[in-house]
């Protein structure tokens, strides 16, 4: 869906003059590729035709080509179709309870839901009432213990019975996640069960866990387990891998129940809040400089790099090193590139890129001190060594120190001011990045 929706807009600015016909082809085009991401046909057929209506009766507004107005209105109806608004979480003390079918990755989801609010300064505490998944609790366990929360719950048989008993354990955390557990189908037993527990635990947020996979069914699961037990939201998972999220998004919009956040990938920070406009944004390669901001503050703060050490310290191996680390804690290059509206970069170009950063830190990893805080003495012989040391190249060794170099020059320029004309080099001044050059 993104590539398709991306060449739409390709074609929308390559286009010397928009004229009915043009319109028309295009929105087709649009019909097309929603309908193969599994949106409901029926809002596809009005969406079409209230981008064909507007493109074609809208006055323009002043200094605004017909090409541009075409594409801001393509933009303004996906936005509405996928739910408008941004979903705000509740930032006081709560309970949530997390509610779904096998497979759809709560427990998972718990671990993500549980970093994303110990990363704003708040205590979680966790409870697993799934009796019917084999080590559900050994599971939660591991996740609680890899991203540092505590697990309540056991084994047992009577899911109501543990969460009596691990309330009467709970130390009072800001936020308790409870876990309940799956069914292939939304069941008779399955309702009664959940019911009971959100009559015990009287839970300020229940949200419902699916899979973007499966499309536009997420309409007819929101709607059932919103009739059964009342949800406040939705957390959409696999957004990343399935070329149906936008069915899935645009469904759970359908039903009547907001989308909370998304699941952008498998690791915990893979995790976001939905918001419609940041994710059509995406869609369409818009850059994303909020988030990607947010993405380095968190790495700064996770890791010993500071952007002083760009600014104000002397630029060497040693700083060059920590910039790679920051980085490496941004998360996959991948989701970087989309973030700056590069996502179309071919798959093996960021694969080998990663590899270059991997690579050269081992390279480092077997530099002296001295070496890494004075490149300039790493001569022919040094890189002999270097290069028997980490197990790489003498060539590996050499493009390392170009990298450096590059970096340092970089540097230099920002240094002397040379980039404050560009639009947000005022807000990436100094802050961890990909090395120059090394997508090429």
């Amino acid at each position: 869906m993104i590539n398709k929706m991306r060449e739409i807009l390709s074609r929308i600015t390559r286009a010397g003059v928009l004229d009915k016909k043009q319109v028309e082809e295009i929105v087709r085009d649009i019909q097309r590729t929603l309908i193969t991401a599994d949106v409901n046909v029926k809002l596809v057929k009005e969406v079409s035709e209230r981008i064909k209506k507007r493109a074609l009766e809208e006055k323009l507004p002043a200094g605004v080509s017909r090409r541009e107005h075409l594409i801001r209105i393509i933009y303004d109806e996906l936005v509405g179709i996928l739910g408008g608004e941004k979903y705000s979480p509740r930032m006081e003390r709560h309970k949530i309870l997390l509610v779904g079918l096998f497979g759809s990755g709560k427990t998972t989801m718990v671990g993500k839901l549980a970093r994303y609010y110990l990363k704003r300064g708040m205590s979680v505490a966790a409870i697993t009432t799934d009796t019917w998944r084999p080590a559900a609790y050994e599971q939660l366990q591991q996740i609680g213990q890899a991203v540092g929360f505590p697990v309540l719950g056991g084994k047992g048989e009577d899911a109501v019975k543990i969460l009596e008993e691990s309330l009467k354990k709970h130390k009072g955390q800001d936020i308790l996640i409870v876990d309940s557990a799956g069914r292939d189908s939304l069941s008779d037993d399955l309702i009664r069960e959940i019911k009971e527990i959100k009559e015990i635990l009287q839970p300020d947020e229940v949200f419902l866990v699916i899979s973007a996979d499966i499309g536009q069914t997420a309409s007819k699961q929101a709607q059932a387990f919103n009739d059964a037990v009342g949800l406040t939201g939705v957390i959409v998972t696999k957004t990343d891998s399935s070329g149906r999220a936008g069915g899935a998004l645009s469904a759970c919009r359908q039903a009547g129940v907001p989308v909370a956040f998304i699941s952008t990938g498998e690791k915990p920070e893979d995790f976001e809040v939905f918001n419609a406009e940041k994710f059509v944004s995406r869609l369409l390669g818009f850059p994303d400089l909020g988030e990607l901001l947010k993405k380095v503050q968190e790495a700064v703060e996770e890791s010993e790099f500071s952007p002083e050490d760009l600014l104000k310290q002397e630029y060497n191996l040693r700083t060059f090193y920590k910039q790679l680390e920051a980085m490496k804690k941004m998360g996959p290059l991948k989701k970087v590139l989309e973030m700056l509206g590069a996502a179309s970069v071919p798959k093996e170009m960021v694969e080998e890129s990663e590899e270059k950063l991997r690579t050269f830190k081992v390279i480092m990893d077997s530099m002296t001190k001295e070496e890494l805080e004075h490149p300039e003495i790493i001569k022919s012989s040094r890189i002999k060594r270097i290069a028997r040391g980490s197990g790489k190249s003498e060539k590996e060794v050499r493009e390392l120190l170009k990298q450096y170099e590059m970096s340092k020059k970089m540097i230099k320029k920002i240094k002397k001011g040379k980039f404050r004309g560009i639009p947000g080099m005022k807000g990436l001044k100094g802050i961890p990045g990909m090395p120059p050059g090394m997508m090429k």
